[in-house]
């Protein structure tokens, strides 16, 4: 009787979840699949014509510049945003007043959207580069590190909350008995906090690369890919090709499929590297 209603209340609470994945994730998906190899105005006139929106999607040097310079932006800011937010949790670990106080001011960027941050942003780096007679616009490369430090203060705070997480249930004896054998401060980090951060670092950095290379709303509202779309990460390009080009929308599509293999790998490998270094007390 007991394994019955077990069983009775496991379907229960399944079966809505998986409907929901079902409606909301699998079906979209494959009919996102589905009209990428079509040429189409909407869901309901869409034409089979195979790879042809693959081909034009390859062929596009737009396509391959967002893609390069998603890629690098994605590399800065998952190191820049680890690192930090590292420190900054280590830091907040030790019996420092108002430790409580800071953890909120950090935190609180990442409440903030990414369109309102992007326009924030953008108000405060054009007064700065005013001073020069520059703006934001004025090259792809003042774009991606504007794109960087908006990217970086917002990221910062979320990725400390899981790493003081991490610090606060590292194992006491360990640490000291370490202190005991004559280790110092930096080799307690380096041979025994890091590696049993580890489970910590896979996941903060599983959500930078996967944030970076998706990030969207922040560029539109920043530098919406101006100057000549030199400033344009793939989520935008994809945007612009499917809603800003007639007749595009299959080639977008593809693009957008293109985009979900390359960051599906790319997360698998990180995720299996980093996971690969875990350890247990």
């Amino acid at each position: 009787m007991v394994v019955r209603s077990i069983r009775r209340w496991w379907v229960l609470f399944t079966v809505p979840t998986v409907v929901a994945f079902i409606v909301g994730f699998i079906v979209p998906f494959l009919m996102g699949v589905w009209l990428s190899l079509c040429r189409f105005t909407t869901v309901t006139d869409a034409r089979f014509i195979g790879l042809t929106n693959y081909r034009a999607a390859l062929a596009d040097g737009e396509f391959w510049h967002a893609l390069v310079y998603t890629v690098a932006f994605t590399i800065v800011t998952t190191v820049v945003v680890n690192v930090a937010g590292f420190a900054v949790a280590y830091m907040l670990t030790k019996a420092i007043r108002g430790a409580n106080v800071f953890r909120s001011v950090f935190f609180m960027p990442n409440l903030i959207g990414g369109i309102v941050l992007g326009y924030i942003w953008l108000l405060l780096l054009n007064g700065v580069l005013a001073r020069w007679g520059r703006s934001i616009t004025y090259s792809g490369m003042y774009g991606f590190w504007g794109m960087v430090l908006l990217y970086c203060w917002q990221q910062i705070g979320y990725m400390m909350i899981i790493y003081i997480a991490g610090l606060q249930a590292l194992p006491g004896d360990v640490l000291e008995a370490a202190s005991v054998d004559g280790a110092n401060s930096r080799q307690r980090l380096m041979l025994i906090t890091l590696p049993l951060m580890m489970p910590s670092i896979t996941v903060c950095t599983f959500l930078t690369v996967t944030n970076g290379f998706k990030m969207f709303d922040q560029n539109l509202a920043l530098t919406n890919g101006a100057p000549s779309n030199t400033s344009e990460l793939l989520a935008l390009n994809i945007y612009r090709t499917f809603y800003g080009r007639t007749g595009f929308e299959g080639v977008g599509q593809a693009k957008a499929v293109v985009f979900f293999v390359i960051v599906a790998l790319i997360a698998l490998i990180q995720n299996r590297l980093t996971t690969s270094k875990e350890v247990t007390a």
